[in-house]
């Protein structure tokens, strides 16, 4: 069978090849002048960004991008970066950029597929002549250039439209998701929508994928929830981590349906089963299809997609995390967006959640490596982890809760896990909590980001909250300081809890509990920059614990464009 399973776009998409890898010193992009690039983090030199694959070895990523400022508005095109290891990137000439009447005003999100004969083929929105968003069709030029360097628009694009037969609001028809293989042998590929704010994937069906018929009923829809972009559809393995090709279905596999919501800038997921013969997916018992369901990350982090990665067989999603700085600050330093780090996704041990993790490859640029173990954390204290370098460094650290008694109630009341930790933050002090992460801090701590947990008891369990407190981040006022905040679904009775960060001077990704509960954060420190950054442990909670074991190490800088 075709690996139909490829890439994503929407504000990004990847693809995978032969790259070539490159590891410079622990020094990185950032400068006095720039401190905020990143190291580790995919960014273009300069401007917007707003997505990976695999052929022939080679990841690719293709990535949405104005190439004339580090603003949202304006035309946009298909950028594109290979790499062999999804950390270091190498640019190439943009693979699709404006040039006919059906995507003359801008070349927006899509994805790829594999088709029969390792032929691949890129499906995308384009903004007409008419500002109607309508969907494209591309192939690669050469075939056997591993690195797919030009694309040939079909002549039968737009290949779906809007009409007034299929009352599709031309506005609101964007994001071709991965296509996949029904048990009739032809291709589904579904499309965000919306009508009024019902959210919609609509369907579509082909024999040949160029030809491409819309399906009587959507995908899946759900009421209240807005407009659907960059939607991503695709089978989990019941059982253990590997990935699974986007065809495959049966008893042993759920499915995952990804939107991206327009209205509020998440992005949520529901797990659940799809009757491929009736093509309808159905979200499992329980499901919260709104704002308040499950999310990737509960921080920044945006247009996610996923893709099967054939050559490892594991799923990987990347997404797009957005600055919290000013417009104007954005124009000042010339660029705006990053791409999270690639993480590993499968479906938790209880089938309720996903689990995502950081990709094993990030860690060959870990260098210069401390540790602490069985370290006490009373309270009130601070512990400073010296060794590595603050701004560019991955820590992994494990508590151990010694009186789990003591953890206060949580109210009936505290449901919405952002707004407790916005009310409750780093320094509020409770029982068992708040103790975590200092991150990006400065020495007198008049600036940090504090990644934290709380524990609470609920009815018949405990509750553990994680929190991303950004409301000391920076004395730059300008900047959005969210505090950002998640529920753990997890045990806490072997009276341990992990927390892993990544941190690259103006972004922290932070994987609670082993990947049950990711926040990335966007933050921009005024004195903790660089050589000045500091990292601490801390514990401001009135119940000592210990860290069983931390864990750090300075990031050196992958080699990006």
């Amino acid at each position: 069978m075709a690996n139909s399973d490829v890439a994503l776009v929407l504000f990004f998409v990847l693809f995978v090849g032969h790259g070539h890898s490159h590891l410079q010193a622990v020094q990185s992009s950032a400068s006095a002048t720039q401190p905020y690039r990143t190291g580790f983090h995919f960014q273009p030199p300069k401007n917007w960004i707003n997505g990976v694959m695999v052929y022939k070895g080679v990841y690719h990523l293709f990535y949405q991008y104005n190439p004339n400022g580090p603003v949202v508005d304006g035309i946009k095109i298909w950028a594109h970066s290979t790499s062999n290891d999804l950390v270091n990137w190498s640019p190439h000439e943009p693979a699709i950029y404006p040039s006919q009447p059906y995507d003359i005003n801008s070349c927006y999100s899509g994805s790829a597929t594999i088709l029969p004969g390792d032929k691949p083929a890129i499906l995308y929105t384009g903004v007409d002549s008419r500002n109607r968003q309508v969907q494209n069709l591309a192939f690669p030029k050469n075939l056997s250039d591993p690195y797919l360097t030009e694309w040939i628009k079909s002549d039968k694009n737009p290949v779906m439209q809007p009409t007034v037969v299929n009352r599709i609001d031309a506005s609101s028809f964007r994001d071709p998701t991965t296509a996949w293989l029904g048990p009739d042998n032809r291709w589904r590929v579904a499309i965000g929508s919306k009508v009024d704010r019902q959210g919609l994937a609509i369907l579509y069906k082909s024999k040949d994928f160029v030809n491409w018929i819309q399906s009587e009923t959507p995908l899946h829809s759900a009421n209240g929830t807005g407009m659907w972009e960059c939607p991503d559809f695709y089978p989990v393995l019941v059982v253990g981590q590997n990935g699974v090709d986007t065809s495959l279905n049966g008893p042993f596999v759920k499915h995952v349906l990804k939107v991206s919501l327009d209205e509020t800038k998440h992005d949520l997921y529901t797990i659940g089963s799809y009757d491929n013969f009736k093509d309808i997916y159905r979200p499992d018992e329980g499901s919260v299809e709104g704002d308040s369901g499950l999310r990737y990350d509960y921080g920044k982090y945006y247009a996610s997609k996923s893709f099967f990665d054939c050559v490892e067989k594991r799923r990987i999603l990347t997404a797009w995390v957005n600055e919290s700085s000013s417009v104007a600050d954005d124009v000042k330093k010339g660029w705006s967006g990053v791409h999270a780090i690639p993480r590993k996704i499968w479906l938790s041990e209880n089938g309720k959640q996903l689990v995502q993790w950081p990709i094993a490859e990030i860690q060959k640029l870990r260098a210069n490596y401390v540790s602490l173990a069985n370290k006490p954390l009373e309270e009130g204290s601070v512990i400073e982890v010296s060794g590595v370098t603050a701004a560019q460094a991955d820590v992994e650290v494990s508590f151990e809760i010694k009186d789990l008694e003591s953890a206060e109630v949580l109210e009936p009341s505290w449901t919405n896990p952002q707004l407790l930790c916005s009310q409750r933050g780093a320094s509020v002090k409770g029982s068992l909590g708040p103790f975590g992460l200092l991150v990006l801090a400065s020495d007198d701590l008049k600036e940090s980001t504090a990644v934290f947990f709380r524990i609470f008891k609920g009815d018949n369990k405990y509750v553990v909250l994680m929190c991303s407190d950004q409301s000391s981040s920076s004395l730059d006022q300008d900047n959005d300081k969210t505090t950002y905040g998640a529920f753990l679904d997890l045990d806490i009775q072997q009276h341990k809890l992990s927390l892993r960060s990544l941190i690259d001077h103006s972004i922290v990704e932070s994987f609670g509990g082993g990947g049950k509960a990711c926040i990335t954060s966007r933050v921009y420190p005024t004195l903790a920059i660089n050589q000045a950054a500091h990292l601490y442990a801390f514990n401001n909670g009135t119940q000592a614990m210990n860290i069983a074991e931390l864990n750090a190490w300075s990031m050196n800088t992958a080699n990006i464009n």
